[in-house]
């Protein structure tokens, strides 16, 4: 007997296209498409997990498959039962319409066999020998799949499900296949963070678990080519939009900047980026423009941000040369834990670990950073420089001070608040250096996502100030480049000192 794989792309070639402007033509199944069948119905496979760009055929694929299993192309499973759960019901009937639309394209004795039903719920059903088998579209509520033994459970746009609900939904979805050994297929969009549980399906190997995922690099602008054909791989093969909308839509996206480039890079470049409307700290594409290769040299005086971690996190210093706008960030950690297993905590898989490579991070002391021994080892990068002055939050400004002194440091200390008193200001002396084109760093892992996670809160009066955008997220390097940044600029903005004037008796 053929492979259940080969039986579901047979399967999908038999059917045609219900609507639109290639209807009535057979399906042609993508090779991403076809490669993501092969993987999820492999044998010992029991969740498959495919994650590419809006618009690229997710549904279409969900709907060929949940009809197959239906009919039984591939299974012969008495009264077999298949879920297609969203986030609401209105996105579960989207897939629904796909399954009733296409069920109009099997042979007229297959559809005799067929009851559609919109009333009390979406259902479509199939008899046979076997049967009844029963097709339901449900929401993401837990409760609604209690009590259910799906033989097949489709979990459509997983990434943008209620955490809550959606992981009650899922466990609800998982121990029910488990009655009758079915097959999940989590389809969907990337999650906007690294913590959500979609992305830890796609990030953690697990036994019976296929991952397909089309996701570019990070840190590349909106509108580079080849990463867009990359999430949306598609393109190639007529699904979805073509590559010149995906181009136009990437211009129109970094010229309106903010949400609207957010979205774009959730939703068609696939990636793992906020998509609400808080405002961020900094943007990453207007964070990578102030990376460069030909670094200014350091000149002038220098100023040093310090922000001082808690007891385990992380504790961060930069250096920032007004003159010529050159900016360097080092991170240190404690020593225990180790920085892989730190990273999974986190949330950002071996990030840590790179930019230790890269040597952005380090790792002092061993479960707490200890204050003096990092102190003097910030001094020692700046031995040959002109240090103006070290800004340092003064939340903790007794054990900085404290620590400064024991260092041996003899540089002017400024203090500022987080608050939206002093944070307002820094974040917009940060923001206008920036847009200005007056930073200029080196490539930094460390910077890059610091930023990402950065996000500001605002008060009624439109003061701003810095906050994690989530609870894992580390900042403290964002934080100790507003304040070496920040003060820079106001050096600059300060006017040079006159010289005394001479009187003549």
């Amino acid at each position: 007997m053929a492979k259940p794989s080969t039986l579901a792309k047979r399967f999908a070639a038999s059917l045609s296209v219900p609507t639109g402007r290639l209807a009535g033509e057979p399906i042609k199944l993508a090779p991403y498409q076809r490669q993501f069948i092969d993987g999820a119905f492999a044998p010992g496979i029991n969740v498959g997990c495919l994650s590419v760009g809006r618009g690229n055929g997710k549904s279409t694929l969900s709907a060929v498959l949940a009809l197959g299993e239906l009919v039984g192309a591939w299974s012969d499973a008495a009264e077999r039962e298949i879920l297609i759960a969203a986030k609401t019901q209105q996105q579960a009937q989207i897939c629904w319409h796909y399954v009733a639309s296409l069920t109009r394209t099997l042979p007229e004795d297959m559809q005799a066999a067929i009851t559609i039903r919109r009333q009390p719920r979406f259902e479509i059903q199939y008899d046979d020998e076997r049967g009844p088998h029963i097709l339901r579209a449900i929401s993401a509520d837990g409760k609604s799949a209690l009590g259910t033994s799906p033989t097949l459970a489709i979990l459509d746009e997983r990434g943008h499900w209620p955490l809550a609900q959606g992981d009650e939904l899922e466990a609800a979805l998982l121990t029910g296949l488990s009655k009758r050994d079915g097959r999940a297929l989590i389809i969907s969009t990337s999650a906007s963070s690294d913590a959500h549980p979609f992305s830890l399906w796609l990030d953690r190997d697990a036994p019976g678990v296929y991952r397909q995922e089309h996701r570019p690099e990070k840190g590349l602008p909106a509108d580079d080519v080849a990463s867009l054909i990359v999430a949306n791989p598609g393109t190639k093969y007529g699904i979805g939009p073509s590559l010149d909308r995906l181009k136009a839509d990437a211009a129109l996206a970094l010229e309106r900047g903010g949400s609207a480039l957010s979205r774009f890079r959730l939703l068609s470049r696939n990636e793992r980026v906020q998509e609400d409307n808080r405002d961020v700290l900094l943007g990453l594409d207007d964070w990578l423009k102030c990376e460069v290769t030909d670094l200014p040299p350091k000149e002038g005086p220098c100023v040093i941000g310090l922000d001082l971690g808690g007891s385990a996190s992380m504790s961060a210093a930069a250096y920032f040369w007004p003159e010529t706008g050159r900016l360097e960030a080092y991170g240190t950690f404690p020593g225990s834990p180790g920085l892989d297993a730190r990273g999974q905590s986190d949330a950002v898989g071996d990030l840590y670990c790179q930019m230790a490579q890269r040597h952005e991070l380090f790792t002092l002391g061993d479960r707490t950073v200890p204050i003096v021994e990092w102190i003097e080892s910030v001094l020692r990068r700046a031995v040959a420089e002109n240090v103006a002055c070290i800004v340092c939050d003064r939340f903790k400004a007794a054990e900085m001070g404290e620590a400064l002194d024991k260092a041996g440091s003899r540089a002017p200390v400024v203090w500022r608040g987080m608050g939206f008193k002093d944070g307002s200001e820094d974040v917009e002396r940060l923001r206008r250096h920036v847009f200005d084109g007056r930073v200029k760093s080196p490539e930094s892992y460390l910077l890059r996502h610091a930023f990402a996670e950065a996000v500001v809160l605002t008060d009624p009066a439109g003061n701003a100030k810095p906050a994690k955008g989530r609870s894992m997220g580390r900042i403290d390097a964002a934080c100790a480049a507003m304040l070496a940044v920040s003060e820079g600029a106001r050096m600059l903005s300060r006017p040079a000192p006159r010289a005394g004037r001479v009187m003549w008796a």
